[in-house]
């Protein structure tokens, strides 16, 4: 009897907060790395989503940006956005780059041979905004009230005393 073919999940799974501004890099679902990313800066957008890598270049120039390296390329979209390295370093932590993820060199090359080794067909990159602002206002506003009812409770605790 034959079954039919079916996916086989992501053994590799790239995942970049846009908000944080941080990669994690889980291979069958066990953290490996975090890194310091740099993401598209306004009004140079990384888009969000799940995307599978199809390309990779250890040595790659831009075309539409000045010639400017993009060494240890993994590109996920066919509008050319990839993760690469960047000596840009200072900026790795805050939205910097035209629309690619940038890395530090050494992270960058170090996640380029893991996809190339166990292939880009097994490998997941999704971007996330992060956090919607309204969550990020609630738990703020939680984490008031939560100190208010302890001072409260400390204040009813010393006027009985």
């Amino acid at each position: 009897m034959t079954h039919p073919a079916v996916a086989a999940p992501a053994r590799v799974l790239i995942t970049v907060d846009k908000a944080t501004q941080r990669m994690r890099v889980t291979i069958d679902g066990k953290l490996r790395y975090s890194w310091a990313v740099s993401t598209g800066r306004a009004p140079f957008k990384t888009p969000a989503g799940t995307f599978q890598p199809f390309r990779l270049e250890k040595v790659h120039y831009s075309r539409e940006w000045d010639n400017a390296p993009m060494p240890y390329s993994i590109f996920f979209t066919a509008a050319g956005h990839a993760i690469h390295a960047s000596n840009a370093t200072r900026q790795l932590g805050r939205p910097a780059s035209h629309g690619c993820i940038r890395l530090a060199p050494s992270n960058a090359a170090a996640l380029f041979m893991l996809v190339r080794a166990e292939g880009p067909g097994t490998t997941k990159v999704t971007i996330t905004n992060g956090v919607s602002v309204g969550r990020t206002a609630r738990s703020h506003t939680a984490e008031a009230r939560a100190r208010g009812r302890a001072y409260h409770a400390r204040r009813v605790a010393s006027d009985i005393w």
